[in-house]
């Protein structure tokens, strides 16, 4: 992305990646429900638009996966038993523990995806590395915003049972966060790949202009 601004192409992906976000937060194809947690792909779009709008989209999309994650702490597209407890117990807190690790999760990824196809030039390589770490650091943001949060509550309290903060967090997410991180991984570098064949992104049309800027110097 260059500069802060967003293109009309960027501002597109970023409208059908909310549209995509949506849908799935509020059918079931975006959470697969499991106990007090769920097994979300509502990470794909947020990597998704970090590859193509940058930092900046990244944290949109993001955001706007944190605001329908709270939105179910009050009933709203469904409900999470996890997140309707910490809304009855701080409102407010539970809106951060919802929404901040989202934020975070989309503009961080956004960097990780430059930072590794400067390194290795191939967006397949770089989509998948983004696509495990979206699903990743968001159990990473998520898990620990809630012991930040909401530790010295009884109900965390009994959750984590007296055992170890580490032991506890890999216990609690075990499953669901592999499955996450798998499909993750595999849906969005599939999409990384078929975006960067048909020239959506952004450092495909930045070497675009460079070599029709080359062949105009040659002309």
């Amino acid at each position: 992305m260059n500069g802060k601004k967003l293109s009309t192409k960027q501002l597109t992906i970023l409208g059908l990646m909310t549209a995509v976000l949506l849908i799935m937060a509020y059918t079931p194809l975006g959470y697969l429900n499991i106990g007090p947690l769920a097994i979300t792909f509502n990470v794909i779009p947020v990597a998704i638009a970090a590859i193509t709008c940058g930092p900046l989209g990244g944290a949109i999309i993001g955001g706007v996966f944190g605001l329908t994650s709270f939105g179910q702490c009050i009933g709203i597209g469904g409900v999470s038993a996890m997140g309707a407890t910490l809304f009855a117990i701080n409102p407010f807190l539970a809106f951060v523990q919802r929404f901040i690790p989202r934020l975070l999760d989309g503009l961080i990824i956004a960097f990780i995806y430059k930072g590794v196809h400067k390194a290795t030039k191939k967006v397949s390589v770089s989509a998948f590395v983004t696509g495990f770490f979206s699903a990743f650091l968001n159990t990473v943001f998520f898990m620990s915003s809630l012991v930040l949060l909401f530790g010295n509550t009884d109900y965390v309290q009994e959750m984590i049972g007296g055992r170890n903060i580490i032991v506890f967090i890999c216990a609690t997410v075990g499953i669901n966060a592999v499955c996450e991180m798998i499909s993750s991984t595999i849906l969005t570098g599939i999409i990384a790949v078929a975006l960067g064949k048909a020239h959506l992104l952004n450092h495909d049309t930045a070497v675009s202009q460079n070599t029709n800027t080359v062949s105009g110097t040659q002309a």
